[in-house]
């Protein structure tokens, strides 16, 4: 089992530092009361060559979108990792807590490795105080979902959250999950 994953996102300087220690250029960082926005390019990756992240520290929360490469497409919209998410003047810190949601617009929401979450508390990797935060945040989000049809703009809207995904946005006639 590996430690919980951990990043540096560097608002000056234009970079996230990944859990290995890979410095990385963002193209984008905006910053809000409530959360960060950041979009960059994924060298190197088979899968996707390109994400859209929102970090949202007070639900614990980090929504991303994935543009996948042809023949790695996935039945998602957007993915949610759950974890600790520290805003910094120039730095914000994001403490990944294992579990993860994939949601599928007005369709569902899938909760994802448990099993990591239990390794890691059995381990000590991670202390029960943050398994269990980890819990009831992923209980939350699926609840919030849940309530606004699985649809994260509008949940995250009412939380005073308006998401938008400019990357995204630019990308004419996509629907959602083929980005």
């Amino acid at each position: 089992m590996h430690p919980p994953k951990e990043e540096t996102f560097d608002l000056r300087g234009y970079t996230n530092t990944d859990p290995k220690g890979v410095v990385r250029d963002v193209d984008v960082y905006t910053v809000h009361p409530w959360g960060l926005y950041l979009a960059r390019p994924t060298p190197g990756r088979a899968q996707f060559h390109y994400l859209e992240s929102w970090l949202l520290p007070s639900l614990g929360l980090r929504a991303t979108v994935f543009h996948f490469n042809p023949g790695y497409e996935r039945d998602q919209d957007f993915y949610l990792d759950i974890g600790e998410y520290t805003a910094g003047p120039e730095r914000w810190h994001s403490r990944d807590h294992y579990l993860d949601l994939v949601v599928r617009t007005a369709t569902g929401v899938e909760l994802a490795d448990t099993d990591e979450l239990m390794a890691a508390v059995a381990e000590g990797l991670l202390s029960q105080h943050d398994a269990e935060h980890a819990v009831l945040r992923a209980v939350a989000a699926v609840d919030g979902l849940a309530r606004n049809g699985y649809d994260l703009h509008r949940w995250l809207a009412g939380q005073g959250m308006p998401v938008t995904w400019p990357v995204s946005d630019g990308l004419r006639g996509s629907p959602p999950g083929s980005r």
